[in-house]
């Protein structure tokens, strides 16, 4: 029987491969915590092998205590659609002599310093960036790159704490509001931030698969992103249709990311951002995973491909396949809510169809909801698929406009629009 471990199973995409494998007669055998396990649908917990319990933030006791149960039960392979676990699943394939990705460079695909420096060093296109020290925050001599640009937390995720500033007082507030963050699995955030250039043009993220050092891009995705300071992706659409020296330029700056981080085999999802001329592309950042927000939803009904089986593939050094056998499009839509507070009404959501494959609620009412500041904000997902880009986002918008939120204010909070 092959077995596959995969650090922390929560989640859609975890949901998905776990499913993929089960099709596969591949096992899969799951490393999260006790508090996490907790957590998991039945319907999840029946689709896994086995699991262990491991101190996921302490990484170093980890690496030892997950190496140890791989070679106990006779593990195939590693992987994770955790962002946070990247590292240590690089440094446990590496222990282990399994395909995985480069362990010495596995924190630039996670830090966002560490990043920053290996894009410098492999000459990628990235944003001008100065690192500031969290005590610093406070000084009036913080010094910014031109107005406006970007503050963003080293080891963030999900756009939290990314917010774009238009002066040095804006800068300073923001750098102050990522004092005293706690990172995944309670671990004390790093002390560290960067205040970025802000890159102006259209923004897309690029879902790539790396076997053996040898690159397969999948797509181009369209993201739509609010405005404002804090800024939060409500849709994805793919593949995005670029001219061909454009597609190409993207396609030339994400492969040198990929090599520059240490990707060597498995997903990447790279947030990138294409001049208005389509002659300049500005790699913000890397994850060495599959896109998030339903993208391996939207890849497998647009293209054909089945990225799940794609990433199992590769974390067992199996050829993997990627080839497009489709040649439609597809769309998510997410639903945030207005204001913090408490859900009072979510209705007009769409039922489950051929068109609609996708349609998530993510919060009950009832329940406490988020401002619309980053991605955890979504209350509500769904996917579109048709057979080109003008119908599918034609049917996207007349569901959205159909779809109600209202939201009471908490008692502290002052009355606003719902």
């Amino acid at each position: 029987m092959t077995r596959v471990l995969m650090l922390e199973a929560a989640g859609p995409e975890a949901y998905a491969v776990a499913s993929a494998a089960a099709a596969s007669d591949i096992e899969i055998h799951a490393v999260t915590t006790a508090e996490a396990f907790t957590a998991y649908p039945d319907d999840l917990r029946s689709r896994l092998a086995g699991h262990l319990f491991a101190d996921l933030s302490r990484p170093d006791q980890a690496l030892r205590d997950v190496v140890d149960h791989a070679r106990h039960i006779g593990i195939d392979g590693v992987l994770t659609t955790n962002e946070f676990l990247t590292p240590l699943v690089a440094r446990i394939s590496a222990a282990l002599g399994l395909p995985g990705n480069d362990p010495d460079l596995a924190d630039a695909a996670r830090d966002k310093v560490a990043m920053a420096a290996s894009f410098h060093r492999e000459g990628v296109t990235t944003p001008r960036s100065r690192v500031v020290h969290l005590s610093d925050a406070l000084l009036p001599g913080v010094d910014c790159p031109p107005f406006p640009c970007v503050v963003k937390p080293v080891d963030g995720a999900g756009s939290s704490g990314v917010t774009v500033v238009m002066n040095r007082r804006e800068a300073r507030e923001a750098l102050r509001a990522l004092r005293g963050r706690t990172g995944m699995y309670g671990t004390p955030s790093t002390p560290l931030a960067l205040i970025q250039e802000y890159v102006t043009g259209v923004e897309y993220s690029v879902e790539s698969m790396t076997q053996a050092g040898r690159n397969t891009h999948l797509c181009v995705t369209r993201k739509t992103v609010t405005g404002g300071a804090r800024r939060v992706e409500v849709g994805h659409g793919l593949p995005a249709s670029l001219q061909d020296g454009s597609a190409d330029l993207v396609h030339e700056e994400v492969s040198r990311a990929i090599r520059a981080v240490g990707i060597r085999n498995g997903p990447s999802h790279a947030e990138v951002v294409l001049s208005p001329r389509g002659d300049r592309c500005v790699v913000l950042e890397i994850g060495a995973r599959i896109g998030a927000g339903h993208i391996g939803v939207l890849i497998h009904h647009a293209l054909g491909i089945d990225p799940w089986r794609a990433c199992l593939d590769l974390a067992l050094g199996r050829p993997a396949a990627l080839a497009s056998t489709r040649r439609r499009y597809a769309t998510a839509r997410f639903i945030t809510s207005p204001r913090a507070g408490r859900l009072r009404l979510l209705a007009g959501l769409p039922e489950r169809a051929p068109d609609v494959p996708v349609v998530r609620v993510r919060r009950q009412v009832g329940s406490i909801v988020a401002a619309p500041e980053d991605n955890t904000a979504r209350i509500a997902s769904f996917a579109v698929v048709g057979s080109d880009e003008g119908s599918v986002n034609r049917r996207a918008e007349e569901i959205l406009a159909a779809i109600r939120v209202e939201v009471d204010p908490l008692p502290h909070e002052p009355p606003g629009p719902t």
